[in-house]
């Protein structure tokens, strides 16, 4: 089975790809972000430390932890977000490493795993290729004030605390130039499965 690690900045149009990955090309297509908020669901593993950590004041009024208060508090507050991190990044890797042993023996052929933070938590380590999706700030900045409501300035911010594209180029086995044109985009992304089929 062929696991293609898909990372990159932030409006940078991975979801496009993955989409593509997975209409075109069958895969499965595993987002770290997605198996978070599933482990933090009432009777998964998350669930209860996350409670301890930031108390009841985070569940809204069907028992469920709202992400957005949780994300108030970790946005001002970086003990927080790190002790969160702590309990949310070692379960969301077992998790995907589980079903990717689950594909594997169910016969899947292709999976794509996407994680913003993909290289610093060394997906790369169970990945067969790491594919880092490129878009150019200005571009991301736009994608971001159309398609989540944000303003410029929280755009560039968030941008600003990511990594470099010197450093997912310098970790990336293929690139996907995200620039906007979408036939573009799809024929990188076709080019990149059948490079694989080629070595």
């Amino acid at each position: 089975m062929r696991i293609i690690g898909v990372t990159g900045g932030v409006g940078a149009g991975k979801s496009a790809v993955l989409a593509c990955l997975e209409e075109e090309f069958d895969a499965l297509v595993i987002q770290a972000d997605h198996v978070g908020h599933v482990l933090m669901e009432p009777g998964e593993e998350c669930y209860e430390p996350v409670l301890d950590l930031f108390g009841k004041n985070v569940l809204n009024e069907n028992k469920r932890i709202d992400r957005r208060r949780v994300s108030d508090v970790v946005f001002s507050r970086e003990d927080m977000r790190r002790k969160l991190d702590d309990i949310i990044h070692p379960a969301v890797r077992k998790r995907i490493l589980r079903t990717l042993g689950e594909a594997e023996a169910a016969g899947r052929s292709l999976c794509a795993v996407e994680a913003a933070l993909l290289l610093e938590d060394n997906y790369q380590d169970f990945c067969d290729e790491i594919w880092y999706v490129y878009a150019e700030e200005e571009i991301r900045i736009r994608r971001l004030k159309a398609g989540r409501g944000y303003t410029r300035e929280k755009a560039a911010s968030i941008i600003k605390r990511q990594m470099p594209d010197s450093f997912f180029r310098a970790h990336a086995d293929y690139i996907v130039v995200n620039n906007g044109e979408w036939e573009t985009t799809l024929e990188q992304i076709r080019e990149g499965i059948r490079r694989n089929e080629t070595l």
